[in-house]
């Protein structure tokens, strides 16, 4: 904030000076009756204090009004420059203590998720996941893609992705998950298969550039694999063949709204195990609608009937209102 309030008063300190310089050239040709180039002379070295004399001889009027370009001149000139020392210490001091502290947040990370690349797609990751809010790391090897984040107050690291040493300052091996959101697809293999062997248990999903990287990519060791043009196609056919279903989950995920989907994990000892969805009352007491449920043996149960038992380690897909959401999380991971 310091440095960017530096900034603001050097700017207008030169736009100062501009100003003070054509009023000198206008007031000494129109005093004087000089040339234009020369009234600029006359006023570059009377503020600089090269003092090299006066170009022409000057009228008693003409003293007068120089006599108002050097004092206001000379201030200026030594405010500008007092700015300008300000201005670049600030910014280095902002850059040194910025680096250390985001060392030290970057050092607490555990149960974090990492983000290979700041494109496009990398971006609106962390925008999902900053809403959240959850904790995360930008890594890309481009400081000029970084900086564009800096005023979001994200951890941002410039390194090489597919270099195991980059990942392990990042912490992977405490790491939930990360994101392969490069633009080339042979980037995103060597970034998987070098977070795959320091991490096992991470969970990765990648982006894929083209259609038969998929499988290459899923081969690699990524979970899930995202193609932004595949979806985007996807997407633009479902709005022609089904447009209120698009409508609707355009609703149910839009941040500006009321209503979310979200998921949820019921742990052990939640008074939800071994209950059924109409024994737990989740619509009658939160407000919100189980779409479906996900056991540990990965298959979903759509539309799940009221006399569905819930058990340990459930995932209920529920969409409701966030306070309800958050209620029923709470239920759901708090022990009785």
């Amino acid at each position: 904030m310091a440095a960017v309030k530096a900034l603001f008063n050097l700017k207008v300190l030169f736009l100062a000076l501009l100003g003070l310089i054509s009023i000198g050239v206008a007031g000494f040709h129109f005093i004087e009756g000089w040339p234009w180039f020369d009234g600029f002379y006359m006023v570059l070295t009377t503020i600089t204090t090269i003092g090299y004399g006066e170009i022409h001889p000057l009228s008693h009027v003409g003293r007068i009004f120089n006599t108002f370009i050097i004092v206001t001149g000379v201030g200026l000139v030594l405010l500008f420059f007092g700015a300008a020392t300000q201005a670049l210490l600030e910014f280095e001091l902002q850059s040194v203590f910025g680096r250390r502290r985001m060392d030290r947040e970057i050092s607490r990370l555990s149960d974090h998720y990492i983000i290979c690349g700041a494109g496009r797609v990398g971006r609106s990751v962390a925008r999902e996941l900053a809403r959240k809010p959850l904790p995360f790391v930008i890594v890309d090897s481009d400081q000029a893609k970084l900086a564009r984040y800096s005023d979001k107050g994200w951890l941002a690291v410039v390194g090489d992705a597919t270099q195991a040493h980059v990942l392990r300052e990042l912490h992977i091996e405490s790491a939930r998950g990360l994101v392969t959101a490069t633009t080339t697809d042979a980037t995103n293999i060597y970034i998987i298969l070098t977070a795959r062997s320091l991490n096992p248990k991470l969970n990765i999903i990648a982006r894929a550039s083209e259609e038969d990287a998929e499988q290459h990519l899923l081969t690699a060791g990524a979970d899930h694999v995202v193609s932004p043009y595949n979806f985007a196609g996807y997407r633009i056919a479902q709005t022609f063949l089904r447009p209120h279903v698009v409508d609707f989950f355009d609703t149910a995920m839009n941040r500006h709204m009321p209503l979310e989907i979200e998921e949820v994990q019921v742990q052990a000892g939640s008074r939800f195990v071994g209950a059924t969805l109409e024994a737990s009352r989740i619509r009658q007491e939160m407000g919100v609608i189980v779409l479906a449920i996900k056991g540990e043996d990965s298959h979903m149960r759509f539309n799940p009937p009221p006399d569905e038992v819930i058990h340990s380690g459930d995932h209920l897909i529920a969409m409701g209102e966030p306070d309800g959401l958050r209620r029923l999380e709470d239920s759901a991971t708090e022990r009785v």
